[in-house]
């Protein structure tokens, strides 16, 4: 991963945007949209966006931008860029980003616009009511582990909240109302991850679930980083050469290289 992918506020904040014409514009619009203070390069700013065709004159403002500590994008001159903007799926409060590290916004647009296609138009009001219901998903399930195994269970394929399946935000309060005890039992439960090879594009679609949701894994010797990479990043990392006695409360997932037993 060569950047870090972050979501700035830029409500009523200061971006600098240099330049006239389509590119411009289009920057103009987005900056717009997130509800920047658009200024010039007099303004003081934490952001600026190049967007000059003349590639001297678009070279000699990056220069003077970064020396003021201001981070740049400059526009189709990615070795320029301090960040990338990405194409964008909008379902407010949900965004979806896609980036190419300024590779090829051809692909982040045909993958934006597959995306276009495969998420609701109420994914965002759904996302609103579980934000508004925040307090009593922490009231049915008090344990942390239980109200994320519950949350995971609600949006698999075919659960009562899958996102790729239209729903109304009253769906939100009949999961919630819904008598599931304390969610799916994954206590104590443990898992094996036999990698094939070292690519995380191997993992098999449950393998990739398993990782997701893991709350520890034991990792044999041999395991590359990009495969537990493919773990939430607060999830415990244990380095383990056999399978753990005791792997604790909640999902395991002992990956290893080499055939277990």
């Amino acid at each position: 991963m060569q950047s870090l992918p972050i979501f700035v506020r830029l409500q009523n904040r200061r971006v600098i945007l240099l330049g006239e014409g389509e590119a411009a514009d289009a920057k103009r619009r987005i900056l717009e949209r997130a509800g920047a203070d658009i200024v010039g390069e007099e303004g003081a700013a934490a952001l600026a966006i190049v967007a000059l065709e003349d590639d001297a004159a678009a070279e000699a403002a990056v220069e003077r931008l970064k020396a003021q500590g201001i981070l740049v994008n400059a526009v189709d001159r990615p070795r320029l860029c301090d960040f990338t903007l990405p194409a964008i799926v909008d379902r407010d409060p949900v965004i979806v980003a896609i980036g190419t590290g300024g590779a090829s916004a051809g692909l982040a647009k045909a993958l934006r616009q597959r995306l276009e296609q495969l998420l609701p138009a109420r994914l965002g009001a759904i996302a609103r009511r579980l934000r508004d219901k925040r307090s009593d998903i922490k009231a049915k399930w008090p344990d942390a582990a239980a109200r994320r195994h519950a949350i995971d269970a609600a949006f698999d394929e075919g659960g009562a909240l899958d996102p790729l399946v239209p729903h109304a935000p009253r769906d939100v309060d009949g999961w919630l109302d819904g008598d599931d005890g304390d969610g799916p039992d994954r206590h104590d439960q443990l898992e094996i991850v036999q990698l094939r090879s070292a690519d995380p594009h191997d993992l098999t679609i449950g393998e990739m679930l398993l990782l997701g949701r893991a709350d520890r894994l034991y990792l044999a010797p041999g395991v590359p980083q990009a495969i537990s990479n493919r773990a939430r990043a607060d999830a415990q990392r244990i380095t383990a050469a056999e399978l753990p006695d005791d792997p604790g409360p909640g999902l395991s997932v002992f990956v290893t290289v080499s055939p277990v037993g």
